[in-house]
């Protein structure tokens, strides 16, 4: 099994790494639209919706809210010619606010399986109220990635991916190596508390080495150095959390993985879980740094 993980990362990681420097703006949030696709079919099992009807309904739901965000500048250019508006231009940004909801989302997902993990396994919910959490966090995962390639370049994008990868392989070898205290064992009893800190300090060194090289490069401004630094350990906290969460989603379900599309990982689902739940929060941090300098 750590074999098929490791050919499959390897051949994945450099077409990753090629789409990521090599594919415009645009291409790239259509590929990671495709992705979202693929991991929202999955979800619909995971939830139960078995009908195709209402499977592929809930694509429909994520595929309009898609293109209304990808031509939003477009929208507000035309209502701004057609209504003599001009101004209406200036709330271009006003799509920035749209991180707050799945930002709020994994902090009450994280408050709440950090302090009543077996209240979270009980809970029940109609498949309708999770196939809109599917909704709100597949559709801010497209968004904010596609965003943050977009407005924050290729080197911030990968080194997001990165920092995401390296916390997830330390996390699973410092805690086969030092793993005594279990991190939340209702939920998953191969986590530990050990593993936890050795993603959290890889994420620091990864986040010291990054920002430590541009601010070298660029003239050091120790308080973004120190903001960067803290929202990359916070991003792998939230990351971590996120794993717990979709944890949850499958022992509800009854299922050790979400698919098999991916050998050696299961489905999409299982690769970027931790993802869906990092994107959001360190795209909101990078905004606010940006608006603190």
């Amino acid at each position: 099994m750590l074999l098929q993980r490791i050919i499959t990362a390897l051949i994945l990681a450099p077409l990753i790494v090629l789409a990521v420097f090599q594919l415009p703006s645009e291409y790239f949030s259509l590929l990671i639209g495709l992705i979202t696709l693929l991991a929202a079919w999955e979800w619909t099992n995971l939830v139960r919706i078995d009908s195709p009807f209402k499977r592929g309904l809930f694509l429909v739901a994520l595929i309009l809210p898609m293109l209304w965000l990808h031509f939003w500048t477009q929208f507000l250019e035309l209502a701004a010619q057609v209504l003599d508006w001009p101004d209406v231009r200036d709330y271009s940004g006003a799509l920035e606010w749209l991180v707050t909801a799945p930002v709020l989302f994994w902090i009450l997902v994280m408050i709440l399986i950090r302090n009543a993990p077996e209240g979270v396994l009980k809970l029940e919910m109609k498949a309708r109220y999770k196939a809109l959490i599917g909704w709100l966090i597949l559709l801010s995962t497209w968004m904010f990635l596609s965003r943050l390639r977009a407005f924050y370049g290729s080197e911030m994008t990968l080194y997001f991916l990165i920092l995401i990868w390296t916390a997830d392989i330390a996390a699973y070898f410092s805690g086969k190596k030092f793993g005594k205290t279990k991190l939340s064992p209702e939920i998953s009893p191969g986590k530990t508390v050990q593993g936890m800190y050795g993603a959290l300090i890889t994420g620091a060194v990864w986040a010291t080495a990054f920002i430590g090289y541009y601010g070298y490069r660029d003239g050091f401004v120790w308080m973004r150095i120190t903001d960067f630094i803290l929202l990359s350990v916070l991003t792998v906290l939230i990351s971590i959390y996120g794993d717990l969460f979709f944890s949850v989603v499958k022992r509800q379900r009854g299922v050790k993985d979400t698919g098999s599309i991916l050998p050696g990982h299961g489905g999409l689902l299982d690769r970027i879980d931790s993802l869906i739940a990092a994107i959001p929060f360190f795209y909101a941090g990078i905004v606010l740094i940006g608006l603190m300098a």
